[in-house]
């Protein structure tokens, strides 16, 4: 199959890296549900604010010209996916090229701000024997945790540079009051990082632990504001990057970055923080990822997660499915809601004193990495990524950012403080 061709050169998927978007589903599952996929999508979209436009001149949807716009280029392939994999199939024809989107983001937003009502409720209860289920491998145990970070984070340090800003922080800003442009994120994560930092009482001779490095901007702050810094990692590429920017931060007296599950961290702290990493660590694990922050937090001491919710009921229909962002974005993971995230707190010694949502920044922030993703194409060409993974990564960044826009996903800084005195 071929999707394209752009500038002269072949994008055909490659069938060894990309088995499932270049094989057309045929099963009987894919045959037979497929007129039923067909009449479903067909349902949904003729209530939402798009356009969606077909080969043979039909054009379905509750908007008008000016809504967004979808082509189908390939209908019977594309209902095929999503009879044969669902969501999974929706991406996979996205990647496929089986239909396509001017901005993909704003098509995806009315999807996502509409999604507990797209498949109708008695079909709900067929989802566990239709779709399938986590691989076991998955899960994030310590065997499988830090295969599952490496498949993300160590795809290579000079793509995520393409288009993370020079602070290398991949995790949403916080723009307040500010414009939302390039020239302002790197001002905008500071905003977002010293939040964090003035949440949890960070300053001179404050122990600190990070779990989830990053590219180290965190730890850089926190050590020019005279903390001691420790923080753990599970990918090889974003320590050995993490290192050197501390290096060169001049701060490498004051931090150490190691390469640890956050499980096997020992000592005591006087603050915990960790941004955006509790995602990862998968729904049997979050009471043991706050069961660790209470037990190396010292009696007094405050802790700030950073943490992408969404809704509980929508959490707990889906937290057993594998869905697109599994397969080819985040093994293992799920994003928690927000009464999750206190039930899994209520078996410490942990209280939370602050909650603060921001879920319009990431929308914001999403934006201004794909278009600069898109900016940077022949850059990701030329470091050894096809046609395919660009359509994945694009379908990826504008499918997050649609969760945001429309509410659907939020983001919030979460303040802990562990009882008991100093």
């Amino acid at each position: 199959m071929t999707i394209t061709h752009t500038h002269g050169v072949d994008t055909t998927p490659d069938p060894v890296r990309w088995p499932d978007v270049v094989r057309v589903p045929a099963g009987p599952l894919a045959r037979w549900g497929a007129p039923i996929a067909d009449r479903l999508f067909r349902r949904a979209v003729s209530r939402l604010d798009v356009r969606v436009e077909y080969p043979d001149g039909t054009v379905l949807g509750a908007g008008g010209s000016s809504s967004p716009r979808m082509t189908v280029h390939r209908p019977d392939a594309f209902a095929r996916r999503l009879a044969g994999g669902g969501l999974i199939g929706f991406g996979e024809a996205y990647m496929a090229g089986d239909w396509d989107a001017p901005d993909p983001a704003a098509v995806l937003a009315p999807f996502a701000a509409s999604a507990p009502g797209l498949v109708p409720r008695p079909l709900q209860v067929l989802r566990p024997l239709v779709l399938p289920g986590q691989p076991a491998a998955e899960r994030n145990s310590e065997e499988n945790t830090r295969s599952n970070i490496s498949r993300h984070y160590d795809l290579s340090n000079e793509l995520f540079a393409l288009f993370l800003d020079d602070t290398m922080t991949y995790s949403s800003a916080l723009f307040g009051e500010t414009p939302a442009r390039w020239d302002t994120l790197a001002a905008a994560q500071h905003r977002k990082i010293d939040r964090l930092l003035d949440e949890s009482g960070v300053g001179p001779g404050t122990r600190l632990l990070e779990i989830g490095t990053g590219w180290g901007e965190l730890a850089i702050r926190a050590a020019r504001r005279g903390a001691t810094v420790r923080s753990v990692t599970l990918s090889v590429e974003q320590q050995e990057l993490a290192r050197r920017r501390v290096a060169d931060a001049g701060c490498a007296d004051r931090v150490r970055i190691d390469l640890l599950d956050y499980r096997g961290v020992r000592g005591e702290y006087d603050a915990v923080l960790s941004v955006e990493m509790i995602e990862a660590v998968g729904y049997e694990y979050w009471g043991t990822y706050f069961a660790t922050i209470d037990r190396l937090l010292v009696p007094g001491g405050r802790a700030a997660v950073q943490a992408i919710t969404m809704p509980d009921a929508r959490m707990r229909a889906s937290r057993g499915t594998y869905t697109w962002i599994h397969k080819y974005i985040f093994p293992g993971g799920l994003l928690p809601s927000t009464e999750a995230l206190e039930q899994a707190v209520s078996g410490t010694a942990l209280r939370t004193v602050d909650r603060f949502g921001f879920g319009g920044d990431y929308a914001d922030t999403l934006r201004l990495w794909r278009e600069r993703f898109a900016a940077h194409s022949d850059a990701v060409t030329a470091l050894g990524f096809d046609a395919t993974f660009r359509r994945m990564w694009e379908f990826y960044l504008a499918y997050s950012e649609a969760g945001f826009r429309s509410g659907y996903l939020d983001v919030q800084q979460i303040t802990l403080t562990k009882e008991g005195a100093r």
